[in-house]
């Protein structure tokens, strides 16, 4: 049953946990992911692992896909076995323990430390989500905008992280940029458990009786799926679809902390009063331009009411948005690797991020939300795992792009970025009253 004690922000007050916990540990993904892909490609003589850039690429891809795809299986050991609480608490533990393994600096404990984080991100981030769910009853018309204040934590994580490991891992060692992960995940375990007894309905029998009721499930009818009522096979088919369009947006989207944190590092003008600005720090900008629009998102869903526009709609948005953020990046492209190989204006990027940003709170806030919504409500871990499925995928695209980037032109790789992300969104304004049906009453 959702929880009854509501806070300060007319909200329930285990919102303001669940806020700190993801905060911190997206504080560590996002820090350590804003250099880890310098870390890859720099000089075995400054602290790198000297590899090139198609195969760098190749692990920070597989490393941030595995991020978004461990999540499928954490979510149903989540269902089945440990519990939502628990699944977080345990999953932060090993988060924090690799990042720790990762300043050790050794080549087998490089990627032992990266498995560590992929496996404790699994357990902590669908459970995460799962809870938020719980405090809502479905109808609640306070529900995306919890989503939406919960997004605007994690970017505070996002945003700060990059600054200060970043700025450790450029400016001391990366070792320090490593370390500094692992306290920011210490701190968001110690908030968590501190904060617990406004999760009491999730610690207690509300997940036992989950737990129970998916355990017969599997006994009585042997394959999950057989219970599904033709509405819920109609709603999962509408996941689906949204499924596949966000794995397209996120492919767009995540080559901030890849193809344009080299293109950062090695074609902008970083130079402000004789001091170089980390290139990990441009890392940052999506993440503050998130903490400064998403109030104004949840504020503006709530105020539309009625005329609040339908999901189909809003991802389509999306996806056209973060296409033309690649359309606006071509003239720095250009100029970037034209004759004269100028270092362009970084101001590029960021108006590139802000409508990324902008396409992002069309699409992911609420994708998260509509997953609680659509899903049957036993299987709701699972089919959160599910959707971080779409940003592994998408991920996975980032990373490869890398190596293509590096022997194309740039503005071939813009463009075809852009020109995929507004042919997607064409489609899917096409197929938006087919995807209402399917939704069967859920906007």
């Amino acid at each position: 049953m959702p929880e009854t004690s509501v806070g300060r922000l007319g909200h329930p007050r285990g919102l303001s946990t669940l806020i700190f916990t993801q905060l911190w540990e997206r504080f560590s993904y996002y820090g350590m992911r804003a250099f880890l892909i310098l870390y890859l490609t720099a000089p075995v003589m400054s602290g790198g692992l000297g590899f090139d850039d198609a195969h760098a690429g190749s692990i920070y891809g597989t490393y941030t896909a595995s991020i978004w795809l461990m999540p499928v299986l954490g979510g149903v050991v989540a269902d089945r076995y440990l519990g939502a609480f628990h699944s977080v608490l345990i999953g932060g533990m090993i988060i924090a323990i690799g990042h720790f393994t990762l300043a050790l600096q050794s080549l087998s404990l490089f990627y032992c430390g990266l498995a560590l984080i992929v496996l404790g991100t699994g357990l902590l981030k669908p459970s995460v989500t799962t809870i938020l769910g719980s405090l809502y009853d479905a109808d609640d018309a306070r529900r995306d905008a919890g989503f939406s204040i919960l997004y605007m934590g994690i970017n505070v994580g996002a945003f700060i992280g990059p600054l200060i490991t970043g700025a450790l891992a450029e400016r001391v060692n990366y070792r320090a940029g490593f370390v500094c992960a692992g306290v920011g995940m210490t701190l968001g375990l110690i908030q968590y458990v501190l904060g617990r007894k406004r999760l009491h309905h999730v610690a207690g029998g509300l997940e036992a009786e989950a737990g129970v009721e998916v355990r017969s499930a599997v006994r009585t009818a042997g394959v999950r799926i057989l219970g599904f009522t033709p509405t819920e096979w109609k709603r999962i088919g509408a996941l689906c679809v949204f499924f596949a369009f966000a794995a397209l947006f996120w492919c767009a989207y995540e080559q901030a902390g890849s193809t344009l944190n080299l293109f950062a590092e090695r074609h902008t003008n970083r130079m402000v009063f004789n001091w170089t600005v980390p290139s990990s720090w441009f890392v940052s900008v999506q993440a503050m331009f998130a903490i400064l629009l998403a109030p104004i998102a949840a504020w503006v869903w709530v105020r539309l009411g009625p005329r609040e526009p339908s999901t189909p709609a809003k991802f389509t948005l999306g996806l056209l948005l973060v296409g033309l953020s690649f359309v606006l990046l071509l003239p720095a492209g250009i100029m970037a690797q034209g004759a004269e190989s100028v270092l362009v204006s970084p101001l590029w990027l960021i108006a590139a991020y802000f409508l990324q940003v902008v396409g992002e709170l069309c699409l992911n806030p609420v994708g998260n939300s509509l997953v609680t919504r659509l899903s049957p409500h036993r299987v709701v871990g699972m089919m959160m795992g599910l959707w971080f499925l779409s940003i592994a995928l998408g991920n996975m695209l980032a990373g490869y792009t890398v190596g293509v980037s590096y022997s194309l032109p740039l503005t071939t790789v813009f463009g075809t970025i852009a020109a995929v992300m507004i042919a997607a969104a064409l489609i899917l304004k096409i197929l938006n009253r087919p995807i209402r049906r399917l939704m069967t009453g859920v906007r």
